[in-house]
């Protein structure tokens, strides 16, 4: 999707304290086409590295001073020169002082006495990864930007009177994210063919020409490129996964916005809550000894106008949350015999049904639960939570079935949700 920039449009910063060295790395890169700027020794590399702010950085590991191993611990400490490329010159073949070079941060290694095309090449896959690494970066400040305007955005229609309104624009950001995901989804696939192509140079190289230099022998062996093959795969694999969770939000922004993606249906709301608790299944056991309990105390209800779909993902959002904190609360000591009730009645006076879910976790505080509906907030550490359930479970019930829900504390302590829903819903109900 992205080619590499012209050699000309990116920097490379040499730091050798050798002058025979550094006029042939000099000569080498220049030929082409290479911008290249030079430093005797680690501390003026230091400084010209944050002056001019390179693309990639060849440095001698052995300098006065400051050496290779310093430098790039400085270099990967400042946010300036995060996303550098860094080459290690040096004539160490020991595994060990390969490991020393990459905990400190160097990205690559070429062995001394210097050959221009292992040079040239290695300086080709440096740029091509820094491009990568910088356009994923740029894409993801993108994406923050958008999400930080989003929850400001959401932070302001909050005070709305009226949910549709921020339904709609929702709506509208919800396609702005998909655009910037979607664009670091596609690079994912080109940066997966670069690093299988640059494998299989390797490959073909180790194919026909199987007797190879000793030191390059144990480069290729240090470097075991077949954990490399697998362990690329996977990280790709990680941050398609990443990707497809922000995907995930994207839809239920989508589905808080979407009012009309069902038909209103005369149901059980049993049927229901028992449908929910069947996907909810593997989740209640907590372990090989201990489940959560969950008792069903239902009254004889009448059938009830809803859209049962969008009514069952309330349920689901309401249980799933007592779930994973009566699971934390096990996991930290603060609970032995977790339980979920359900409580259903017929409340004739309002001709309408209540439905109670209780839990006997901690209760939550006040403060919480003023905000606790409120698009984007959520007590789950990050990566666990949207924050966006209970704010579409409020859209459901208030705005789609003019029912009331709201968290209360029980008299026995924990947490509890009541939801209120008119037996039957007024045909002109958007």
């Amino acid at each position: 999707m992205h080619d590499l920039p012209a050699p000309n449009s990116l920097q490379i910063l040499v730091i050798e304290d050798d002058n025979t060295t550094r006029l042939l790395l000099q000569k080498t890169l220049e030929r082409e086409g290479y911008q290249i700027a030079l430093a005797e020794d680690g501390v003026k590399g230091m400084e010209k590295a944050l002056s001019i702010s390179p693309a990639l950085i060849i440095s001698d590991w052995v300098m006065p001073g400051l050496d290779g191993m310093e430098l790039c611990r400085q270099v990967r400490s400042h946010p300036q020169l995060s996303g550098v490329f860094v080459i290690l010159l040096s004539s160490r073949e020991t595994v060990a002082d390969r490991v020393e070079g990459l905990d400190a941060g160097a990205d690559e290694f070429l062995s001394k006495p210097i050959d221009p095309n292992e040079l040239r090449a290695r300086v080709r896959a440096g740029l091509r990864q820094y491009q990568l690494n910088h356009e994923l970066k740029s894409t993801n400040h993108d994406l923050m930007l958008t999400l930080q305007k989003l929850q400001q955005a959401q932070a302001q229609l909050i005070q709305s009177e009226k949910m549709s309104s921020l339904g709609q624009m929702v709506a509208g950001i919800a396609h702005e994210i998909n655009n910037p995901i979607n664009f670091i989804e596609g690079n994912l696939s080109f940066a997966e063919d670069y690093i299988q192509d640059l494998l299989a140079v390797i490959y073909g190289y180790q194919k026909y020409f199987p007797n190879v230099p000793e030191d390059l022998e144990t480069l290729l062996e240090d470097t075991d490129i077949e954990f490399l093959r697998e362990d690329a795969r996977q990280l790709i694999h990680s941050m398609r996964v990443g990707a497809s969770r922000i995907h995930q939000i994207i839809n239920h922004l989508r589905n808080f916005s979407r009012l009309d993606e069902a038909d209103m249906k005369r149901v059980d709301i049993h049927d229901g809550i028992n449908s929910t608790l069947i996907m909810l299944q593997n989740r209640l056991r907590i372990s090989s000894a201990l489940e959560i309990e969950v008792c069903r105390h239902y009254k004889d209800l009448p059938k009830i106008d809803c859209y049962p779909g969008q009514l069952n993902q309330v349920f689901l959002n309401i249980l799933n949350n007592a779930i994973y904190f009566l699971q934390e609360y096990v996991k930290n000591g603060d609970l032995n015999h977790p339980k979920i009730e359900i409580f259903t009645q017929c409340l004739d006076e309002e001709d309408a049904v209540e439905i109670l879910m209780l839990n006997n976790g901690l209760s939550i505080p006040e403060k919480v639960r003023s905000k606790i509906f409120d698009p984007f907030f959520t007590t789950k550490p990050v990566g666990q939570g949207t924050g966006m359930g209970l704010s579409i479970c409020y859209q459901i019930i208030v705005e789609r079935h003019q029912g009331s829900i709201h968290c209360f504390i029980p008299p026995d302590g924990g947490t509890g949700f009541a939801i209120k829903i008119p037996r039957q819903q007024p045909e002109e109900n958007p």
